[in-house]
């Protein structure tokens, strides 16, 4: 149930930070974007390029025991780095929300089951909307489930 293979931490020392607190309290730290007070979860993924270890907060959109992983990168016209992560390898990725990460098979959502899941992302945390506006991309949604 993890990764195996060297953890190269984030290159952004905030980043780096939040994943360093999470992690050694069991997720009972550094668990909400900045001073939000809205919940985030730890994404671990492999590198497509590196083949390393990368971990990223993510904001926290569950419903029914699954996650949405929303490729927003604040409406910046490129998808962020850990998109072509989940596309090279999306049967290498965990989740921690909470206490301890767990295996997550992964998919991107499509059609009308992406609308419901970015209409779930947007309640959650409500930027994302004018991050949609901000950029011509569609801002890609991935669906995580808990492997059993």
């Amino acid at each position: 149930m993890s990764l195996q293979g060297h953890y190269e931490p984030s290159p952004s020392g905030w980043v780096r930070d939040q994943v360093e607190a999470y992690e050694a309290s069991g997720g009972t730290e550094a668990n909400t974007l900045r001073d939000t007070g809205l919940p985030i979860i730890i994404v671990t993924t492999r590198g497509n390029k590196t083949g390393n270890v990368r971990k990223t907060p993510l904001m926290r959109v569950e419903h029914n025991g699954e996650y949405a992983l929303v490729a927003s990168q604040g409406g910046a016209p490129t998808h962020p780095v850990w998109y072509y992560n989940l596309r090279a390898a999306p049967e290498s990725v965990l989740i921690q929300d909470g206490p301890e990460p767990f295996d997550v098979d992964v998919r991107e959502a499509t059609g009308e089951e992406r609308q419901v899941w970015w209409e779930r992302a947007v309640a959650a945390f409500p930027p994302y909307s004018e991050y949609q506006i901000r950029t011509e991309r569609t801002i890609p949604v991935f669906i995580a489930t808990k492997r059993v």
